[in-house]
């Protein structure tokens, strides 16, 4: 596979080499995802929780969730820029306490859509400021706190929507919604829910070519990855475990299963136990990017080949030797 040379490096203001950032190799094929002298990079830090990255117009976008906050940071800057603020369509309140933007993507022209956990909805940004909401609820009850979206090509969109913006989560007074759900979102507007039966649905990617639909669960009980067919009708079927995280989780490598992005060869790229790991199609753990922190998710910059990570107070950056699978999935 094709060596990318670090001149293909967009140039940044980098903070010093952290010793906390490691690269971990479990398996030979490791080596052609990410080069053996790779070295990840701090870019910007400071944050309550980064979250949510994305990859528009030369820049990279993030939620600050506790801070309700949408950041913009580019290559060549000192620090991340505030872009949006509240970045949740509204501020705190006593009894919404946690109302900032999370989970971001593109759709097809390229617009932000946000997961704003306030208004618990998923809404578009338009050029002119602008927040037009796309989903509020599903069968008349509001949803509990959008966390995490993606889009398909067909125009479809899939969302998870777990208890997290809710103070007390399930036993939150404001929980209309008796299950935590993945929900489809046609472009017509109307809305499914797809997945009923999974405790904290998070992070969601579909394989290269859309037939998967991958889920991760941050239940310290059972924290997993499940795949799904994706059916014609863009509803899913036949669940089976992708990846079992729960072995790599100890007071060493805090986090659980939470964003996580596809590459173009299918392997899945998940925030997790101490950073991102790195599992080929077949469920098998070829190698970490450790970040000692909690994480929150990843998402590929630049050409393509750069990935970008949201680890708890800091943005980092490493370049692979792979692309994601299409930039409007990021």
């Amino acid at each position: 596979m094709k060596r990318f040379l670090p001149l293909l490096f967009a140039p940044a203001i980098v903070l010093a080499q952290d010793p906390a950032l490691k690269i971990e190799r479990l398996d030979p094929a490791f080596d052609q995802l990410v080069a053996p002298d790779a070295k990840i990079e701090k870019l910007a830090e400071g944050f309550q929780w980064s979250e949510g990255p994305v990859w528009k117009d030369g820049a990279l976008y993030f939620s600050d969730v506790p801070a309700n906050k949408l950041y913009r940071w580019q290559p060549g800057d000192k620090a991340a820029k505030i872009f949006l603020k509240p970045s949740g369509g509204m501020e705190a309140t006593p009894i919404v306490t946690n109302p900032g933007s999370n989970g971001l993507t593109l759709d097809a022209k390229g617009n932000l859509i946000l997961c704003q956990q306030g208004p618990r909805r998923v809404a578009r940004l338009e050029a002119d400021g602008r927040q037009v909401p796309l989903t509020n609820g599903y069968e008349g009850q509001r949803f509990s706190s959008p966390n995490d979206v993606i889009f398909a090509r067909n125009g479809n969109f899939y969302f998870t929507d777990p208890p997290y913006g809710l103070d007390n989560l399930n036993d939150s007074p404001l929980k209309e919604l008796k299950f935590n759900g993945v929900f489809l979102v046609k472009p017509s507007g109307e809305t499914t829910a797809v997945i009923k039966d999974l405790t904290f649905p998070n992070g969601l990617a579909l394989s290269p070519d859309e037939k998967i639909l991958y889920i991760a669960v941050s239940d310290p009980q059972a924290p997993k990855i499940w795949a799904y067919d994706v059916q014609p009708d863009g509803t899913v079927a036949n669940r089976r475990l992708f990846f079992d995280a729960g072995p790599l989780v100890n007071d060493r490598r805090v986090g659980l299963p939470d964003g996580m992005k596809v590459d173009v060869h299918g392997n899945a790229w998940i925030t997790g136990a101490g950073g991102v790991l790195v599992v080929s199609p077949a469920g098998k753990h070829l190698g970490s990017i450790i970040t000692s922190q909690q994480t929150g998710n990843c998402a590929w910059g630049d050409d393509g080949s750069t990935l970008y990570i949201c680890a708890n107070m800091f943005i980092c950056r490493v370049k692979t030797l792979t692309k994601g699978a299409g930039m409007v999935n990021q």
